[in-house]
């Protein structure tokens, strides 16, 4: 079956408090939507890329690959206003087989979670990595007070999300909601059971400067 993903990359950096996008700051010198990207190039050598990016990062990124040398084949789109707008686009370069939806910030996903998820895809259709919530975890409540929620029956999502190519085309072709704050959650509104495998604390999304020195970290260990 013929694979496909579609890396997502419309950050701004805010929360890095600089003006280079998360996306493209170095991490063990080499950018970090690079190492993505290089993640699942290793995975299948034949795998059909499509990376998402704002319009006025189009020129910088491809300079970007200039500089570094990078190879990887790849095909750029222009993202939207709203991710689930940015995946729908992405999705009109994808024509079969199984795609993967995934977080251009998150650079170390394992050649072994991208195998568990794509192989699921093949036999459940919809399938997104999870993996247990540590902290205790407390629901606010409509009158304003909050109450304890059982942390087992809680589960963190990650990317990628991955799912038959029919299955998520006919999922975007609905108008966008609120609660659309994933892509399983866009395939959940059709109805269509969502099929979890197991995540890895590793698989970490990189939003922070701190989340940058826990990348570093991963890294030197790898």
């Amino acid at each position: 079956m013929i694979n496909n993903v579609i890396i997502v990359a419309g950050g701004k950096g805010v929360r890095m408090g600089g003006d280079l996008p998360k996306q493209f700051i170095q991490i063990g010198g080499k950018p970090v939507l690079m190492r993505t990207i290089d993640a699942f190039h290793s995975y299948d050598e034949n795998i059909h890329i499509v990376l998402v990016l704002p319009l006025s990062h189009h020129d910088y990124w491809k300079q970007l690959c200039l500089d570094y040398g990078f190879r990887i084949p790849h095909q750029v789109v222009t993202g939207g206003d709203t991710r689930f707008q940015s995946v729908k686009n992405g999705l009109s370069l994808i024509k079969e087989g199984l795609v993967a939806v995934h977080d251009g910030v998150r650079p170390f996903v394992s050649q072994h979670l991208i195998k568990r998820s794509y192989e699921a895809a093949e036999a459940h259709e919809a399938v997104i990595p999870v993996i247990p919530s540590t902290d205790s975890l407390r629901e606010i409540t409509i009158d304003g007070n909050s109450r304890i929620v059982d942390r087992s029956r809680i589960r963190l999502v990650q990317t990628p999300q991955v799912f038959k190519v029919r299955l998520l085309k006919e999922a975007y072709s609905t108008d966008f909601k609120d609660e659309f704050t994933d892509d399983a959650s866009v395939v959940e509104a059709m109805g269509e059971q969502i099929f979890l495998v197991e995540g890895e604390t590793t698989n970490i999304k990189i939003t922070t400067p701190f989340d940058l020195k826990i990348g570093e970290t991963i890294l030197n260990e790898n």
